[in-house]
């Protein structure tokens, strides 16, 4: 009983988190009344506004997490289909989705070790199903081996950056260096799917180029950590 009480004055959340103090510069949650102001908004209130309607809604990390899945496995159905643009769109959105549910999972209290490790998969998965597409393509026309094999090299070496990572914050070392991180990735495959040739956005065929870059990044990057890993534990001895 005493803890329902200090829950209901201090501002603390179903989820045990305490609610910031309102400042004097906009109104509490759950003032829904006059008190807005009434010109308009900067940027950052309406980011700040959003991030609150985000958080008093039934929305989860998880359920965006699963949203952002949907969109990636709609991307790679797409890349079959060879419609770049619309399967570039998918790709990039579904990407947002990913970056947006730790954040939000952050900000709002909601977020689970399980979220968490359930994030981290997703991304894995989505990224080598869009490439396993992506290479499936390539392998359905004639003169594309070298390109092929280039998807599969990203495939591999994409997990390598991730595991590097993984592996080395296990060993108690902080491993974010390297060129090829997951947003660098995600820019450069949605470039290459948009201007893919047949796309109709102009003359242009960058999806190979865009797979050769990232080959030649993941590679680098992989070994770009298990130097820096190298060095830290040297360091540490």
């Amino acid at each position: 009983m005493a803890d329902r009480t200090r829950g209901a004055g201090s501002g603390v959340t179903p989820q045990g988190d305490v609610k910031p103090a309102a400042s004097s510069g906009r109104s509490s949650r759950g003032d829904r009344g006059g008190d807005r102001p009434s010109g308009p908004r900067s940027a950052a209130d309406m980011r700040s506004y959003a991030m609150d309607r985000l958080i008093e809604s039934r929305l989860t990390p998880n359920k965006i997490s699963m949203t952002g899945l949907v969109l990636n496995v709609a991307a790679a159905v797409l890349v079959t289909q060879e419609e770049w643009v619309l399967a570039g769109v998918a790709f990039i959105v579904g990407s947002i989705m990913d970056t947006l549910d730790g954040r939000f999972a952050r900000s709002s209290g909601k977020g689970t070790p399980f979220g968490a490790f359930l994030d981290s998969t997703l991304d894995r998965v989505e990224e080598g199903i869009v490439l396993a597409a992506i290479g499936y393509t390539f392998a359905k026309h004639s003169g594309n081996e070298v390109a092929v094999a280039a998807t599969v090299t990203v495939v591999l070496f994409s997990l390598m950056v991730s595991y590097t990572r993984a592996r080395a914050e296990a060993l108690g070392v902080e491993c974010k260096v390297g060129l090829a991180t997951r947003p660098v990735r995600v820019v450069i495959l949605s470039i290459g799917l948009v201007f893919a040739k047949g796309a109709g956005l102009g003359n242009f065929e960058l999806l190979k180029p865009a797979i050769y870059a990232m080959a030649a990044l993941t590679i680098f990057t992989t070994f770009q950590r298990i130097w820096h890993v190298r060095k830290e534990l040297i360091a540490a001895a």
